[in-house]
């Protein structure tokens, strides 16, 4: 029969990719680790773990094992919460995952806010584009996330807090070279489609929106390079490869700074939904509950304070539910 440490340090292995990250992490001896998943194993008569070039990985079996892992430590963690009074100090570790676009604002000032407010918590940032923090958010491993867009699936709950505006952008070489309209007055979308662009990957939400507004267009995208980083994408840009579309803020600095020129989109603007998401499947610990109300409170803020550039404040409603 497994019991709770089993299932932590499973979890860990998986999480870290390696029983020596893991033993590291856990402060446990790599044998002992070795010992519980064979345990595991013949308890379960199944594999539980592979291994593969790019380290540990779980089988089908233990991929339904760490979902119900994850679950079950979740709810351990809010029953130890209530038990031990936390309602009034939260603890623990919270896990937020970020566009790195949003990253860039956010991260220091909510971190700063949770240091100051709730001492006791841990929180821990990862930022990536938005279509692998959705991943995360699908596969448990984080507690909340900023996605660009309602996530319309079972055990995902959002709420819509902000909208920014999307800008064309390039360098002025090229700009000049093409006969583009002055910086700041827009351009049509079908003049964005015929350009070549460099873009975040297919399946990315950045991308899926520009395909349905060129379609809108009864055009195509002219891409001629897929990067899923945001600063990569910029830099590719100002090397002359290409233009871009992204968040007026991404690019803010660097059109201040003259490396780069902007153009808004056509009429009407481009713009997407900013969400607050966590899980619906599980529940949230008070620490994960504060730093979400915390969040909404920054976001809302970095808006109001033109910290954020092109973007603004939607009324507050009610979080959008998963499908039954």
């Amino acid at each position: 029969m497994m019991d709770i440490r089993q299932l932590r340090y499973f979890v860990a292995i998986v999480e870290h990719g390696s029983f020596s990250r893991a033993a590291e992490f856990l402060h446990v001896a790599q044998p002992a680790l070795s010992l519980h998943v064979r345990n595991m194993e013949a308890g379960l008569d199944t594999p539980l773990l592979f291994r593969s070039p790019r380290g540990v990985e779980p089988t089908e079996a233990g991929a339904i094992l760490l979902r119900h892992a994850r679950t079950i430590l979740d709810q351990l963690a809010v029953a130890e919460e209530e038990i031990r009074g936390h309602e009034n100090d939260p603890a623990g570790e919270v896990r937020l995952g970020l566009p790195g676009t949003i990253g860039e604002i956010l991260a220091v000032p909510l971190i700063t806010a949770v240091h100051l407010r709730y001492p006791k918590i841990k929180l821990r940032i990862a930022e990536a584009m938005s279509g692998f923090v959705l991943e995360w958010m699908r596969e448990g491993r984080i507690d909340l996330a900023v996605l660009y867009g309602q996530a319309a699936e079972h055990g995902i709950s959002t709420e819509a807090l902000l909208e920014e505006t999307l800008r064309f952008f390039g360098p002025a070489h090229l700009a000049a070279r093409d006969d583009l309209p002055a910086p700041g007055k827009p351009i049509p979308m079908a003049e964005v489609t015929r350009k070549p662009l460099i873009l975040p990957g297919e399946g990315h939400g950045l991308r899926e929106l520009l395909k349905r507004q060129a379609l809108s267009a009864a055009q195509e995208l002219n891409t001629v390079m897929d990067v899923d980083s945001y600063s990569n994408i910029k830099l590719l840009v100002g090397e002359g490869l290409g233009y871009s579309v992204l968040p007026e803020n991404a690019i803010a600095p660097e059109i201040t700074e003259g490396r780069l020129l902007s153009w808004p989109i056509g009429e009407p603007a481009i713009r997407r939904t900013v969400h607050l998401a966590h899980s619906a499947d599980r529940p949230m610990t008070n620490a994960v509950t504060v730093v979400r109300a915390l969040a909404r409170e920054i976001l809302r803020d970095l808006v109001r304070n033109h910290r954020w550039i092109g973007a603004t404040v939607l009324a507050a409603e009610e979080p959008a539910k998963p499908p039954p």
